[in-house]
């Protein structure tokens, strides 16, 4: 016969209750009840993974209507119209490969402004690591290869802290205590004599001691403490191992921010991240190529290659920058707007250039490039006429052999030397095509070459840069707007902060000399340009700027006529956002004195002084805003006070008016003039923004004339 037994049963998640069910009645009750729990298993919630669209655009669209009455001096034209409409398209591919699509349209009535429309798809390796940058900065540990082996050790250490949670309510659950006071109640009852003990057969699994439960259950405790020392040092070992993997991860996403942000070029960043050896849905597949592309433009698109063959181009065509160890690029295209070149020329010829360029080396290191373009472009100098009416051969080519030499990382060099075709007023004089001009090397006035050099002391912050250039009077490139004359140009620029970068200031020297060979009384032009700049930015303190340097006014003297003139301006501005009481407000004090004469410029407002002052206060849904302003010289002054008042009544609608006041001296006026806005934001069709401004500008006899604009824009923003 069997003297006892046991029943096991759980009375929660890590406990476990030992009922002994004796075969006869003991003189005591030792189990008032038993509560079941069922058991529930957790069971794991699987999340699909999300599907990544094809196409992801995002992007903007803005169309803006502009009148003007009058426009601004020298150009002297009424009641104009101007129609803008633009998009900005970010297109990502997979969410891997990043386009830009623009489009852009000006239409206007101006007798002298070009209406202008473009179109552009671009890819840049820029945006490329833009891109890739966006997703290192994003990167958890869940998205790498080695994540495996993480959870792993996180199961781990879960297993390990519910086994000693388990051991430790093993020891004071409710029944263990309950099994410890039975023991001690069957020890102390068992001391009594059973008046059967010694006349039945002997039980093999009866213990032969009283006591033998509760001696059992203190080898349990005993026991049971070994075990969670034991599982303590296993999961702090287990513990530290997470933390290093852990760190290890997190170090290698730092090293993949710095990566992208401090490789010298495409091939050294290259090489970094596939010594990371990143998961694919962070380094997409071809990224060697991708970062190679420097660039891809179809359509409008600029070509900015060097100073003595093509240098801030815009073209409609296509254009390519291609640089994994060696350099490829090709432009080709129609010219169709040239910086410096935006008014309207009715003689006008087509432009087109074509280029090739490629060389040894990295764009950004030691490199050799030799580059070859032709094309057709206009020339304008001195033996050149807008009333011709036969179209000379306006074809040019040149070669060009351009070297870069890096130093070391804060130190370089680049040299440039070219030889173009000459001009076709010189080819006819030699009966030459432009191939054999270009080739002949007994005339050296179809020649050019430049020199520059860049460095950047750490020690002190310094960058210093200088250029040297010279171009033969027949040389020709699409840089060069005019041919007929030679020029020489320099330029040294230093940049020094001080005070801990608080105080930055910026001096540069530039002359530009031209020396004529086809006026009758040589005419030279050597004037050098001096500029300097000051900025000081401290926290909690105004920002304040101050620079003297060489304004330009271009005017027109009659049908196909411009002159450009020159003058030094001098510019100070001091601007402070602060707190008053809890008010937020912004000022701003900027002063400009122009040094020129009204001979040499005919500029109304020459040899005057401005002065402006603009405070700014920021009222919860009011923005309150004034300014007070005057310009004088020695023939007379203008006063000028303004106010405005800005009320945003909801998210999506915004008004504000204003009034402005002048006072003329010379001829005793007095005029006023209004100012009136309006914005609202219609959800899921865009913004709306409405403007009417009369204001004054610059008439004939120092006088000032009405000029009243108005703004109609839209703008969508997706």
């Amino acid at each position: 016969m069997v003297d006892s037994t046991y029943f096991l049963t759980r009375t929660g998640c890590k406990s476990m209750l030992v009922v002994p069910i004796p075969p006869y009645p003991l003189p005591y009750n030792g189990v008032k009840g038993i509560r079941m729990h069922g058991w529930v298993i957790p069971t794991q919630v699987s999340i699909p993974p999300q599907r990544k669209p094809f196409l992801v655009v995002h992007g903007n669209v803005m169309y803006d209507l502009y009148y003007q009455s009058n426009a601004d001096t020298p150009y002297l034209e009424k009641d104009l119209y101007q129609h803008t409409l633009q998009t900005y398209l970010d297109i990502t591919v997979k969410d891997q490969y990043p386009l830009r699509v623009a489009f852009s349209t000006q239409q206007g009535n101006s007798s002298l402004f070009r209406n202008i429309t473009g179109m552009n798809l671009q890819y840049t390796n820029r945006d490329f690591k833009n891109a890739l940058l966006q997703k290192a900065q994003k990167w958890d540990a869940g998205q790498l290869q080695q994540w495996g082996e993480l959870d792993t050790i996180k199961k781990r250490i879960a297993d390990k802290v519910n086994e000693i949670n388990r051991l430790k309510d093993w020891s004071v659950g409710p029944s263990r205590i309950q099994q410890l006071v039975e023991a001690r109640e069957r020890e102390l009852y068992g001391r009594a004599k059973d008046s059967l003990h010694g006349k039945l057969p002997s039980d093999s699994l009866q213990p032969g001691k009283a006591d033998t439960a509760l001696q059992r259950i203190k080898d349990g405790y005993t026991e049971n403490a070994k075990r969670i020392d034991s599982l303590q040092q296993q999961l702090a070992k287990w513990q530290q191992l997470y933390r290093e993997k852990q760190q290890l991860f997190a170090t290698r996403r730092q090293q993949l921010t710095d990566v992208l942000i401090n490789s010298r070029n495409n091939r050294e960043l290259a090489n970094n991240l596939e010594a990371l050896n990143l998961p694919d849905t962070i380094l997409p597949k071809g990224y060697r190529t991708l970062l190679a592309v420097r660039s891809v433009g179809v359509g409008r698109t600029m070509v900015d290659y060097s100073e003595l063959t093509a240098k801030n181009i815009s073209i409609t065509g296509f254009q390519a920058e291609y640089n994994p160890s060696y350099y490829v690029a090709v432009a080709t295209g129609a010219v169709d707007y040239r910086f410096r070149d935006f008014v309207v020329n009715d003689n006008r010829i087509s432009q087109y250039l074509n280029m090739v360029r490629v060389g040894t080396g990295m764009k950004e290191g030691n490199n050799i490039i030799l580059s070859f373009y032709t094309g057709k472009k206009q020339v304008y100098n001195f033996n050149t006429d807008s009333s011709n009416t036969t179209k000379p051969d306006y074809h040019i080519m040149g070669l060009a052999l351009e070297g870069r030499w890096q130093l070391n990382k804060d130190h370089y060099m680049t040299g440039e030397v070219a030889k173009s075709s000459m001009p076709y007023y010189m080819r006819s004089t030699h009966d030459q095509g432009a191939g054999n001009s270009m080739l002949s090397f007994n005339d050296h006035s179809n020649e050019a070459f430049a020199v520059t050099a860049n460095s950047f002391i750490p020690v002190t912050g310094t960058r210093l840069s200088a250029m040297y250039k010279r171009m033969g009077a027949n040389f020709q490139s699409f840089s060069l707007y005019s041919t007929g004359a030679s020029q020489t140009g320099w330029l040294l620029k230093a940049d020094q902060p001080f005070f801990k970068q608080q105080l930055m200031i910026t001096a540069s020297l530039r002359q530009n000399v031209y020396t004529s060979i086809l006026d009758n009384a040589s005419y030279r032009s050597s004037t050098v340009f001096k500029s300097v700049q000051a900025t000081f930015r401290r926290r909690r303190w105004p920002v304040v700027s101050v620079g003297y340097f060489p304004s330009s006014q271009l005017m027109k003297l009659g049908e196909g006529k411009f002159i450009e003139n020159l003058f030094y301006t001098m510019v100070g501005t001091a601007s402070y956002f602060y707190e008053y009481r809890g008010i937020s407000m912004n000022t701003i004090f900027s002063g400009t004195r122009f040094y020129n004469h009204q001979t040499d410029s005919s500029f109304v407002y020459f040899n005057s002084t401005n002065l402006m002052l603009n405070h700014t206060v920021f009222l919860g849904k009011f923005t309150v805003n004034g300014s007070l302003s005057s310009a004088t010289n020695q023939d007379y002054a203008l006063y000028g006070a303004d106010g405005n008042l800005q009320y945003r009544i909801t998210s999506w609608l915004e008004v504000g008016g204003g009034i402005k006041y002048n006072y003329q001296t010379q001829y005793n006026l007095q005029q006023t003039g209004y100012t009136a806005n309006a914005r609202v934001n219609v959800p899921k069709v865009g913004e709306i923004a409405l403007m009417a401004d009369k204001g004054f500008v610059p008439g004939v006899n120092r006088q000032l004339v009405a000029n009243k604009t108005g703004r109609l824009t839209y703008t969508k923003i997706f």
